[in-house]
């Protein structure tokens, strides 16, 4: 099987996490930090905004089943890419809206996606396109939906209408 990355940050990487573990083709999703300027970082220091991290997920995904350009597609329509430096009731840089690709091709789609997804929006989008060096979160953030999540007030009300947004425009691509 083929196999590829795509690395986006969206807000809270729960909410983000949940929804691309719903997607055929996708056969992992790890939570962790992209984006800043401090080695091996964690969550206090994320949370605190002080590390430039953005909290972000890394997608392990078979293109042969779904591309990148898909996968984008679902990144802009299930967060908000309007919001700077925040996602509802998260605010900060380490919550922004970021691709972050691996190459140059992957770049390429990025902007493409962004002027794709223009139109379905009333405000700009404010997705940045950025590089920098992953770092996995702690384990109990990996799969959190599934794990705890669904315990928590916080994802209860924020991951079902994010999957809910998922099933009703690509419920073709669900696994």
């Amino acid at each position: 099987m083929t196999q590829a990355i795509a690395i986006f940050a969206g807000g809270c990487f729960w909410c983000t996490e949940a929804v691309f573990t719903k997607l055929a083709g996708v056969t992992h999703v790890e939570a962790g930090y992209m984006g800043g300027h401090v080695a091996n970082p964690d969550y206090k220091s994320v949370c605190a905004g002080t590390t430039g991290h953005a909290e972000a997920i890394r997608i392990n995904y078979d293109p042969t089943v779904i591309s990148y350009a898909q996968l984008l597609d679902v990144f802009f329509a299930t967060h908000d890419p309007t919001q700077l430096n925040r996602q509802g009731n998260d605010i900060g840089t380490q919550y922004r809206s970021a691709i972050f690709p691996t190459d140059a091709t992957e770049r390429a789609e990025a902007a493409a996606a962004i002027t794709r997804a223009a139109p379905s929006w009333p405000e700009p989008i404010v997705t940045s396109i950025e590089g920098g060096e992953w770092w996995p979160a702690e384990d109990y953030h990996q799969n959190y939906w599934v794990n705890d999540g669904q315990r928590n007030p916080y994802c209860i009300a924020t991951i079902p209408p994010k999957i809910a947004k998922l099933q009703a425009k690509f419920g073709d691509k669900l696994s």
